[in-house]
C-alpha cells in the first residue's frame, strides 16, 4: 500500500523559560495518506525557515540562533549527533535526494558562504563569502549537479557543486580568484530574496524560480542565466510549492492565502515561459484568483508549502502552528491536518513509499561522519597535484549487490567485479590470511636469523598464533590439491564418457548412411532392368557392372570413413 509522509520543523519564538508546551517544539513525522495522524517526533530543536533538510536515513536541522546543526536518525528515531561550526547557518539543502543516504549537505552561512560537508566522508568544503549578507535559501537541481544560493542581498548566485568537491579543479585553480566563484549571478531582484525553487527536470532546459520582497517572482533559465518571465504579485510571497509537472507555482502570502500562477494559461502555441514574444511583458496575477482561508486570525502568514507527490493538493504550514491543506482541482481550501503550538516554518513532503519496482539504496550511511576542518582538500593531496588527500575515507555499508555495467557477466572474478557484490569473496579472504601469516613467519624467521635483535621469541605472544596460522594455512593448501586432483580426475571421466558417446553415435550415423546407398543402389538397378526391358538406353553400365562394382567399392570407401572418423578423437586426446 502506498504511503505518503510530510514532516514539519517548528520555531520557539522566544528564549525565555520553556513554558507547558515546550515539549511541542522539534521535528514532527506525519502520515499525510491514507490515514493522516502524527507518527512521531524529534525534540530538541528549533528552526528558522529554510533550515530542514532530509535524507532517505536522517535528518538534518540548523539552530536557530546558534552555530549548530542537531542530525537526527530516522531508522533509529533519535538524536545522533550536534554538530558545531564556526558562524551560524541559515539555510540547509541536501543534494543527492531524499530518496538517497550518501550525498552532500550544503550549508549557507550568516557571512555570506557556502559550505559543503560530505556526509560519508566528513570532508568540508568552505567558499568565502560571495553575498554580501546572509544566505537565507538554498535549493538544488534535481541531477545534484548545481545550486542556487538567495540572500537578503536580493541577489540569486548558481553554483557548480562537481566543480566545487573536485579534487583536480582546487589543485589546478587553488591560486586563481575563480576557484570559488559562482557560474551565474542573478541579480534583477531589489529587495532580499523570500522563497527559491527549481524545476523537476533534468534537462538543460530546467527551469528556476526566485520570489522576492519587491512583490516579483522571476521565472528564470539557470543554465543561460536569463529571465523568461516576469509576474507582479500584490502582496510579498513568503513561500513557492511548483506543479509535479512544471505547469504552475504556488505563491504563499501573509495572510494565509495562497495563489496558483498558470504557467500555460495565455493562448498561444508556445507556452508563456519559451515564447519570446511574451517574455519581455510582466504579467500581474488578480488578486481575486487567491484561495483564502475560511476565517482569518492574527499568525495565519504562510511559512512552507509543498505540493503532494500526485499535485492535486497542496499542503502550507503556517505561523500559528496549522497545517492546511488546498484541493487544486476545485481551486479551494481544503482542511486542517495537523495543530501545533508553534510556528510551522519547514514542511518537507516526501517520496512515497510502497511502489513495487521501487529504488534500491546500494549504500547505507548508517551514521554521518562529522565535518573534519583539519583536512584541507586543496593542500593535503599525498604529494600529488589534483591528487585524493590520504586521510580521504568514505565510510558506508552495501545493502545489495551493486549492478554490473551493461552487457557484462562475471566469467572470472577479479577486483572490480567483486566490488559490484556486497562482501569479498570466502576464498579471497582466506588467500589474504594465508598471505598474511606466511609473511609474519617469514619475517619471524629473519628475526631469529639475527642473535643481536632485542626480540625475545620465548615471551613473544604472537608466536603460538603464528604457528597456528601457518599451521591453517597448510591444512588449507592440502584441502585445495585434494579438491584440484579430484577436479581433475572428474574431468578425465568426462572426457572418456564423451569420447565413447561420441564414437558410438558416430558408428550409427555411418551405418545409417551405408543402408541409404545401398537402397538407392538397388533402385538404380531396377530403373536400369526396366529401361533394358524397354529397349531404352541404360546409362552408367550393365546391372552386373554396378553390383560388383559400384557396391564392393561403396563398401571399402564406407570402411575408410568409419576408420578415419573414428580415429579424430584419438588424435584429439
Amino acid at each position: 500500500m502506498l504511503t505518503e509522509s510530510f514532516i514539519v520543523s517548528t520555531l520557539n519564538p522566544s528564549k525565555q523559560a520553556q513554558t507547558s508546551h515546550s515539549k511541542d517544539i522539534g521535528i514532527h513525522l506525519h502520515e499525510y495518506q491514507p490515514n493522516p495522524s502524527l507518527k512521531s517526533s524529534l525534540k530538541k530543536s528549533s528552526t528558522q525557515p529554510n533550515c530542514l533538510a532530509a535524507s532517505a536515513s536522517h535528518i538534518f536541522a540548523a539552530q536557530s540562533e546558534k552555530a549548530v546543526v542537531h542530525v537526527y536518525n530516522r531508522e533509529l528515531g533519535s538524536q545522533e549527533a550536534v554538530v558545531p561550526f564556526p558562524e551560524r547557518i541559515r539555510s540547509l539543502a541536501f543534494a543527492g535526494g531524499a530518496e538517497q543516504d550518501v550525498g552532500v549537505l550544503v550549508l549557507g552561512t550568516e557571512a555570506g558562504g557556502l559550505v559543503l560537508w560530505e556526509l560519508a566522508t566528513g570532508r568540508t568544503v568552505t567558499t568565502p563569502p560571495t553575498h554580501l549578507e546572509a544566505i537565507t535559501h538554498l535549493v538544488v537541481s534535481p541531477d545534484a549537479n548545481f545550486v542556487l544560493s538567495g540572500s537578503i542581498d536580493s541577489a540569486v548566485l548558481l553554483w557548480s557543486l562537481p566543480s566545487l568537491l573536485s579534487f583536480e579543479y582546487a589543485s589546478s585553480y587553488s591560486n586563481t580568484p575563480s576557484q570559488y566563484s559562482p557560474l551565474k549571478t542573478l541579480s534583477s531582484h531589489r529587495a532580499a530574496i523570500t522563497a527559491l525553487l527549481f524545476g523537476h527536470s533534468h534537462s538543460k532546459t530546467n527551469i528556476a524560480l526566485s520570489a522576492s520582497q519587491d512583490n516579483t517572482l522571476l521565472v528564470w533559465d539557470p543554465i543561460q542565466g536569463h529571465i523568461l518571465h516576469t509576474f507582479l504579485l500584490s502582496s510579498r510571497a513568503l513561500c513557492l510549492a511548483l506543479d509535479p509537472a512544471d505547469r504552475a507555482c504556488y505563491a504563499g502570502y501573509e495572510d494565509g492565502s495562497i495563489q496558483l500562477i498558470d504557467f500555460y494559461k495565455s493562448s498561444g502555441p508556445l507556452q508563456m515561459l519559451r515564447n519570446p514574444a511574451l517574455q519581455s511583458t510582466p504579467t500581474q496575477p488578480p488578486y481575486e484568483e487567491r484561495w483564502h482561508l475560511p476565517a482569518s486570525s492574527e499568525g495565519q502568514e504562510a511559512l512552507s508549502l509543498q505540493a503532494s507527490y500526485d499535485g492535486t493538493s497542496i499542503l502550507s504550514g503556517h505561523k500559528n502552528g496549522k497545517v492546511h491543506t488546498w484541493d487544486v482541482g476545485r481551486g479551494r481550501y481544503g482542511n486542517v491536518l495537523a495543530e501545533h503550538d508553534y510556528a510551522v516554518t519547514n514542511l518537507l513532503v516526501l517520496p512515497p513509499s510502497g511502489f513495487p519496482n521501487s529504488k534500491i539504496r546500494h549504500l547505507r550511511l548508517k551514521q554521518v561522519i562529522k565535518p573534519k576542518y583539519e583536512s584541507s582538500f586543496a593542500t593535503d593531496t599525498g604529494g600529488s597535484s589534483g591528487g585524493v588527500p590520504i586521510d580521504y575515507t568514505l565510510t558506508a555499508q552495501f545493502t545489495s549487490n551493486l549492478p554490473l555495467p551493461a552487457g557484462r557477466e562475471i566469467v572470472e572474478r577479479d577486483f572490480d567485479d567483486v566490488l559490484c557484490h556486497s562482501s569479498f569473496p570466502t576464498e579471497w579472504l582466506e588467500e589474504g590470511i594465508s598471505v598474511f601469516a606466511a609473511g609474519s613467519s617469514w619475517s619471524q624467521k629473519q628475526g631469529q636469523d639475527h642473535p643481536n635483535d632485542d626480540v625475545d621469541e620465548s615471551n613473544s605472544e604472537t608466536g603460538p598464533a603464528m604457528k597456528k596460522l601457518q599451521a591453517e594455512n597448510d591444512l588449507l593448501k592440502t584441502q585445495v590439491a585434494e579438491a584440484m586432483a579430484r577436479h581433475r580426475a572428474t574431468i578425465h571421466e568426462n572426457m572418456v564418457l564423451e569420447k565413447q558417446r561420441w564414437k558410438q553415435k558416430e558408428e550409427e550415423r555411418i551405418k545409417g548412411e551405408r543402408k541409404k546407398r545401398r537402397r538407392l543402389r538397388r533402385i538404380a538397378a531396377a530403373e536400369n532392368a526396366r529401361k533394358k526391358f524397354m529397349g531404352e538406353v541404360v546409362e552408367g553400365g550393365s546391372d552386373e557392372e554396378m553390383n560388383e562394382g559400384g557396391e564392393e567399392h561403396e563398401d571399402e570407401d564406407e570402411d575408410e570413413e568409419l576408420s578415419s572418423s573414428t580415429d579424430e578423437i584419438t588424435d584429439s586426446d
